[in-house]
């Protein structure tokens, strides 16, 4: 039986500030939940899920040390910088 260990990752201070920053420029309030690490016991697979962030009803995904984030699914990335173009 495959057991799974689930480590939550805190969001950087820098990540955190620039999400921050940017919803306060929008005048919108973000709801943040944290990534976790899942390890799958005695072997070397693991996952990390993305810090997830929802921003007027939309999902944001955002991984600690990147300078991209993402919208729904992993399916595009988008640049950091262009975070508050993207809120809508």
């Amino acid at each position: 039986m495959l057991h799974i260990i689930k480590q939550e990752i805190n969001m950087s201070k820098e990540l955190l500030s620039k999400i921050e920053w940017t919803c306060k420029m929008k005048q919108v309030k973000p709801e943040i939940k944290e990534g976790y690490l899942h390890i799958v016991e005695h072997t070397n697979l693991a996952y990390v899920e993305p810090h997830k962030v929802i921003i007027k009803g939309c999902l944001y995904l955002f991984f600690n040390e990147q300078n991209y984030f993402y919208i729904g699914n992993l399916g595009t990335k988008y640049p950091l910088s262009k975070l508050q173009e993207y809120i809508l």
